[in-house]
Order: C-alpha cells, then sequence, then structure tokens
C-alpha cells in the first residue's frame, strides 16, 4: 500500500527547489522540524534525460544523494523522501524511475508538470506538459510502469490561461497516489497571488472522479498556522510550503516560539558544516550564499556580518566571519 493512504490529514511538505532541497538543506530542515509536522521533503530537480545519458548521469545524480545522517533522521520523524524528476521522454521517464526504486532509498516519485522557468517550458518540459496531455499521459504511464514506488505530479492550474477543469480532470484519470497544485499559470512565474479557489476546485474534482488521488496545495503558504487554515478553508489534504521557508528555517516547529540570534547563527554553522562535509569541492560554494540572510535576518547589525558572510568561500571563511561579529558586539557592548 502506498504510504499517501497512510499519511495523516493535514500533512506538511517541503517542495522540491532548484540549488535549495539537497540532502544538506533537507537535514537542516529536518533537524529544525516538530515531529509530526513536517511529512514529506522533495529532492532537488533531477532531469531524465541527464540520467540516462552515458555523461551526463554522473554529473546529475548528485541531485539524488541522501546522506546517512539524513536518513537517520527521516527514520526517527517518520518523513518520507520523494524524488522529483522532470524532462519529456517516457523512455527515459521509465529508465530513471527504474534506477530510483532499485539504486536509492527513496520513498516515492514525483512529476514535475509546474516548473514555470523559459528554457525549461521552452524544450517543452514541466508545465509545457499541460498543454500536452497525451504526452503527459504517457510519461505517468511509462513512470508508473517502471516502479512500483508512489508515484505524484506536481503541476499548475495552466499554461498561458487557466483550464483547471480539463487539465486536473486529465490528471485523476492517471494511476496517481497524490496531485500537487500550484495556484497559479506558468505565465505568472511566481507573481500575483496563488488562486486557492482553483485548488478547491481540483478538491471537488478529485472528490467526483478519483477520491483516493490527495491533493497538496502550493502557493503562499506564509506560516504553519496559514498552512493549516488552508486545508480548513480549501479541503486539501495537505500543503506545500517552498519560499515560506526562507523566511523561518523553523517553519515545521510551530510551537518553537521566538529563536534567539545565537540559534539562527549555530544553525547557519551547522548547514554549512553539512554541505561542506557533504559537497566538498564537487558544488561551488557561492550556491550557500543564498541561504545567508535567513540565518542573519533580524540580528543585531545584519548587514555588516551578512556583506562579510557573501564573501567567503568555503566553511572555515564562514565561521571566522561568525566569530568576528560575536567579537565586535562585546567590543561594542563594552564601550
Amino acid at each position: 500500500m502506498s504510504f499517501w493512504q497512510d499519511i495523516k490529514n493535514p500533512n506538511f511538505s517541503l517542495a522540491p527547489m532548484e540549488d535549495v532541497s539537497d540532502t544538506a538543506f533537507r537535514e537542516v530542515v529536518l533537524q529544525t522540524a516538530q515531529t509530526g509536522k513536517l511529512n514529506l521533503l522533495y529532492s532537488e530537480f533531477t532531469s531524465v534525460e541527464g540520467m540516462c545519458h552515458p555523461i551526463g548521469h554522473d554529473k546529475v545524480k548528485h541531485r539524488l544523494q541522501i546522506n546517512e545522517s539524513e536518513k537517520a533522521l527521516l527514520k526517527k520523524k517518520n518523513v518520507k523522501l520523494i524524488a522529483q524528476i522532470w524532462g519529456k521522454d517516457p523512455e527515459k521517464y521509465y529508465k530513471t524511475a527504474q534506477y530510483i526504486a532499485t539504486e536509492t532509498d527513496f520513498d516515492g516519485i514525483d512529476i514535475n508538470m509546474g516548473c514555470p522557468v523559459k528554457n525549461v517550458v521552452k524544450n517543452g518540459c514541466c508545465s509545457a506538459l499541460i498543454s500536452q496531455p497525451e504526452l503527459a499521459k504517457e510519461i505517468i504511464l511509462a513512470t508508473r510502469e517502471a516502479s512500483n514506488l508512489p508515484l505524484s505530479v506536481k503541476t499548475r492550474i495552466g499554461y498561458k490561461q487557466i483550464v483547471t477543469e480539463s487539465w486536473v480532470s486529465h490528471l485523476l484519470g492517471m494511476p496517481l497516489d497524490a496531485l500537487t497544485i500550484h495556484g497559479r499559470i506558468q505565465k505568472q512565474m511566481s507573481e500575483g497571488m496563488a488562486d486557492w479557489n482553483e485548488i478547491a476546485k481540483a478538491v471537488r474534482l478529485r472528490n467526483e472522479i478519483a477520491p483516493s488521488i490527495k491533493i497538496i496545495g502550493n502557493g503562499d503558504v506564509e506560516s504553519y498556522e496559514d498552512g493549516l487554515e488552508k486545508c480548513q478553508s480549501y479541503g486539501v489534504d495537505g500543503v506545500m510550503v517552498g519560499r515560506g521557508i526562507f523566511k523561518n528555517p523553523w517553519f515545521f516547529h510551530p510551537d518553537k516560539g521566538a529563536v534567539s540570534p545565537e540559534e539562527k547563527l549555530d544553525l547557519l554553522q551547522e548547514h554549512t558544516r553539512l554541505f561542506e562535509a557533504t559537497w566538498g569541492r564537487t558544488k561551488n560554494f557561492a550556491i550557500l550564499r543564498r541561504f545567508f540572510k535567513i540565518y542573519t535576518s533580524g540580528i543585531r547589525e545584519a548587514s555588516s556580518l551578512r556583506n562579510t558572510l557573501m564573501t567567503t568561500c568555503n566553511a572555515a571563511e564562514v565561521y571566522k566571519a561568525i566569530a568576528e561579529y560575536y567579537n565586535m558586539l562585546k567590543k561594542n557592548e563594552i564601550a
């Protein structure tokens, strides 16, 4: 039986995000999450074309890496981990799904039919599949045939215009366990407000067509409490959180209360340690810089520390910058 049938409602998940949701950051999120408040984690977007390329495979498979320390936390906190894949060739989906099922420890597979990035959709991938329903069907069926892992799709309410009824009805006829719906069309990218009324329409369609498929809502979930309210108001089984995690790394710990500056900087150092221990020099350290604003937001002299951190090139320099920041605060207090 699919874990989707056993998962509690309302459930909460962290969205798959490019250069964000790698094994190091997922572990950070697991560390901060209150047990029972986070249910699902997703990998970074993983290209089936890259996975099936004789040379590209080794350059892409790092997106599916799961550290042993992350595995331990996933088990401890009963969180499921899902590999998200994208592309447009059903045969490559088949081969990639087989690889994930036999060579990795992921609990499920998710197909990306929602990414709006222009250089992706111009090649007919991700949200471009909304306007290619028959190809989308072939992809789903090929992935389903290749693996017994639970299967889900993440998509949007339309490509150039809203087509929730026709598109979601089409997907609900597929052998899926869950469907995550972002309440924007591709043309909007991340602009404007997500339309949760359209997500609610998808729930009503699900109730009529395929009651067993879980519906997850996505878009503008600002806090854990906001997520609970959206589940109640729009009837979704759960919510997926994206940008909200950048405002609060303790998003999935609603009982945490106020977070001290020391806790934020300790978490920054832990994330830095995990990133360097995992990737060494195989990944550009600059990727980590996008997280610095998260950890320095709301602390004293934040801009000064952030400016220093943005020049760092390795973990040692990050630790040094933080130590110097603390020394500066002490000197200011003495003066």
